[in-house]
């Protein structure tokens, strides 16, 4: 069925061609876009084309040329409207994204939300021809075709974005096993109002980085240093709003938490955790990035 020409095929036998497809194309798209909302508007558009289309006898490079084109006009647009963002800019978080084997550990740590941070600083070709390589494992023939050049232009566009990651990014990530361990010791400590327990966790030059849209208060700048995100934690544990939940979650492969006001998604915070310590906080209040966690909910 997959080698025959989509005018021979039904409607519904599409469907489960592009189904079977799904999970990797939601994996390009939201490693793309930083965004499920964004990644899934993506995906529904790309199977209205992939219904259309006749003669398509390899429907997974198709599909994948799809992808990426949408999601290389989507970021362009995007950088225009993000220029005018109060405050920090961050991915749409992705809960209950559980941590993938050790063995595709890189594959995971492809989703986390400072790598996502990373991306943002690269051009959409760029960003693409390193997603579509290096993150998904597609050779550069294979990228040519995605983004319509040469296989040397696209190995010199994953060259720059990866000289560009390698810059900012010095550090590995914790292994699975230690990101639990940490996450656990860190929790505890924000529940129990520990301030030393607190900062124990934190790597000295901890970053924490919230995101409210300037539609809810949030710290406009990036706060800096283990006390300092301590303080700030803590401050926030003192004050919960009436109707307050806490649940773990996995965000973006690692552990987390989703914060619920009266059952609906209220925060959601995402670690970034280093072997030796929690090196980057992220949290996310905009209530356009938890639109699609208010769906589910």
């Amino acid at each position: 069925m997959i080698g025959a020409p989509m005018s021979d095929l039904s409607e519904t036998a599409r469907a489960e061609v592009f189904e079977g497809e799904r999970s990797r194309l939601f994996g390009l798209a939201s490693r793309m876009l930083g965004s499920a909302a964004d990644a899934e508007d993506v995906l529904q558009e790309a199977y209205l084309r992939f219904a259309r289309a006749a003669d398509v006898a390899r429907p997974g490079p198709f599909l994948t040329t799809v992808v990426t084109r949408l999601a290389v006009d989507h970021l362009r647009s995007a950088r225009v409207r993000r220029e005018t963002y109060v405050g920090p800019w961050l991915p749409e978080p992705l809960v209950d994204t559980a941590a993938e084997p050790a063995a595709e550990h890189e594959l995971a740590e492809s989703l986390s939300m400072a790598f996502l941070v990373l991306l943002e600083g690269l051009t959409p070709a760029e960003r693409a021809a390193y997603v579509l390589h290096d993150v998904l494992g597609l050779s550069f023939p294979e990228v040519s075709g995605a983004l319509e050049r040469t296989p040397a232009s696209c190995r010199q566009l994953a060259s720059r974005a990866r000289k560009h990651l390698r810059a900012r990014r010095t550090r590995f990530p914790a292994r699975p096993e230690d990101a639990e361990r940490l996450a656990f010791a860190f929790f505890a400590a924000i529940r129990g109002g520990d301030l030393d327990a607190l900062m124990a966790t934190l790597l000295p030059d901890a970053v924490l980085v919230s995101d409210g849209g300037g539609v809810v208060s949030a710290a406009r700048r990036p706060i800096a240093g283990a006390r300092s995100v301590a303080r700030f934690l803590l401050g926030i544990a003192k004050k919960p709003p009436k109707g307050l939940g806490v649940e773990p979650r996995w965000v973006n492969g690692t552990p987390g938490l989703l914060f619920l006001v009266d059952g609906a998604p209220w925060r959601v915070l995402h670690l970034d955790l280093a072997p030796k310590g929690v090196r980057g906080v992220y949290l996310v209040a905009n209530p356009a990035k938890l639109r699609a966690l208010t769906r589910r909910a």
